[in-house]
């Protein structure tokens, strides 16, 4: 085994602070709103059981909220450290989205965050109510532009280039804010944690029914929990179609990763179950050239039979719904959908360019830019007007000059198809899970059905599994880059020591785990004491 580098452990470390953030993030998305609409039955109705209904759950907001606001601070001075050249090159761009997000939505949030949770008894029940929507406004205001940022990285656009500077400069935020990447990633996200909340909600409601303690204040959260998650998986649902649409355009590599899809097709199916060869993913650092295939698996086992030398069929075993993945990529049931085949060698019959090309190209660039430089420096105003032309005919595929082979174009396979579809599984258990509890509570009958209320205690995890897949799906799809087509992540990261970055991905692993014990801790005495 190789040691790993200094880029791998920023990596890690990035990675791993991402991680245990987005396990703090999705409660207060979604808690948030639950918190405002108790509440606001609480004022609307005057009954006293939905005031203690909303300070419980109050309770359970804020330990979330004061330790994912601390791992969101040490992720964005990370761009600072280990991303230096990363922030460099695009933070005239990446930084206007948060900076809006501190001044606007977090300072929104955070103010009235003081009068939601020490406000009780000091301010009027209806301006209480105010302050409560403004935190969950401002909360999901915050996602918004953390999440335009993000976007921004998977589809770059409203931007210049400067190669005097070189750097990448805005041009249009309103392009950057309102790009249809970032609105479906954002849309899909806080789905995501509505669904999560609602989710710990339920279990929560559901092991008071279980020990037979509060059971009022729980049938109630349960109703509440479980409407609010029905509604949120129906939108997830929307959103996630039109995410996997955006991405079919934006970033097909992303896509076949996603479906284990190796060579395009007309007419491509959806695959609801299949068996996938595991020597495949190996095999694509040699580019393997795989069957036809189109189609989203819900589950997969790998294949050890598969060989890049040999015949044997990408998958042991598929159930494909005909024309599905056309439809969802390209809103076309006869659409070609490309496949990493294509995309690695080419497909001139469908207008497809190979890899190689886009490095060759990306090369020009590159080179064009270091003779721009010098022809500053030597005051050769003719050489700089040819080498800016010829920087910008090529830069569009400018991050491909830094790449070696076409193959590092490819990302880890096995890990984006497994992942994506236990996402969607799970998504959709969900979705099951949400109908049959909200039906029982309506019926009144949910405490006869024990079983269900144990499957609705131990969803909680699965939930932010499915979270977590999700994000491993967006990140990991789409390597090597750091910004899409621009920058990889190898170029992107500073060159520091490798044994600073492990020092400090261990600290912050230590740090991280430490904070996630001592609100599980706290979670669990405030549980346990009850409503």
């Amino acid at each position: 085994m190789t040691e790993l580098s200094s880029v791998d452990w920023s990596r890690a470390q990035f990675a791993l602070t991402a991680i245990y953030h987005f396990l703090f993030v999705p409660l207060t998305l979604g808690l948030s709103f639950m918190l405002a609409i108790m509440e606001s039955i609480y004022v609307k109705t005057g009954d006293e059981r939905w005031l203690k209904i909303t300070k419980f759950w109050l309770t359970l907001f804020a330990i979330n909220f004061a330790i994912g606001v601390a791992t969101g601070i040490i992720m964005e001075f990370e761009f600072g450290t280990n991303w230096a050249n990363y922030s460099w090159f695009v933070g005239d761009i990446f930084g206007a989205p948060l900076a809006v997000e501190g001044i606007m939505a977090f300072l929104l949030e955070a103010t009235f965050f003081a009068v939601m949770f020490f406000g009780w008894n000091k301010v009027s029940k209806r301006f209480h109510l105010f302050s409560t929507w403004c935190v969950a406004i401002g909360s999901n205001l915050s996602a918004l532009w953390i999440l335009v940022a993000n976007g921004w990285m998977q589809y770059p656009v409203g931007m210049a280039f400067n190669p005097d500077t070189a750097r990448n400069e805005m041009q249009s935020f309103f392009e950057v804010a309102l790009s249809p990447v970032a609105v479906s990633k954002f849309l899909h996200t806080i789905g995501s944690g509505y669904v999560i909340s609602a989710l710990f909600v339920m279990g929560i409601s559901a092991w008071f029914l279980l020990r037979k303690r509060h059971t009022g204040e729980a049938k109630r959260s349960l109703v509440v929990a479980s409407s609010f998650g029905l509604i949120c998986s129906v939108f997830l649902f929307v959103s996630g179609d039109e995410s996997a649409y955006r991405v079919t355009q934006t970033q097909p590599m992303k896509l076949a990763a996603m479906e284990g899809l190796y060579r395009g097709e007309h007419r491509a199916g959806l695959v609801a179950f299949g068996i996938l060869n595991p020597d495949i993913t190996a095999a694509m650092e040699g580019l393997y050239r795989g069957e036809h295939r189109a189609g989203l698996v819900a589950f997969g086992i790998l294949n050890p039979d598969k060989k890049p030398d040999n015949n044997e069929s990408v998958f042991l075993f598929d159930l494909e719904i005909p024309y599905a993945l056309s439809i969802l990529g390209n809103r076309d049931p006869n659409s070609f959908v490309p496949g990493i085949e294509d995309l690695v060698f080419g497909n001139e019959a469908k207008g497809v360019r190979s890899i190689q090309e886009r490095i060759n190209n990306g090369k020009i660039a590159v080179s064009a830019l270091k003779d721009y430089k010098i022809a500053k420096e030597n005051n050769d105003s003719e050489q700089m007007q040819a080498s800016k032309i010829q920087l910008e005919a090529n830069f569009k595929d400018f991050g491909y000059g830094y790449l070696d082979k076409p193959e590092d174009a490819v990302p880890p396979i096995a890990l984006t198809f497994y992942t994506f579809h236990l996402m969607v599984a799970l998504g959709s258990l969900f979705f099951l899970l949400f109908i049959v509890v909200l039906y029982l509570s309506m019926a009144n009958e949910i405490e006869k059905f024990r079983k269900i209320l144990w499957l609705c205690v131990w969803f909680i995890p699965l939930g932010f599994v499915a979270a977590e897949a999700g994000w491993i799906v967006a990140e990991v799809g789409r390597q090597p880059w750091a910004i899409q087509d621009l920058l990889p992540v190898g170029i992107a990261a500073t060159n520091l020591s490798s044994v600073n970055v492990q020092i400090s991905f261990w600290l912050f692993a230590v740090l991280f785990t430490a904070l996630l014990l001592a609100e599980l801790k706290i979670m669990l005495s405030a549980i346990k004491k009850g409503f």
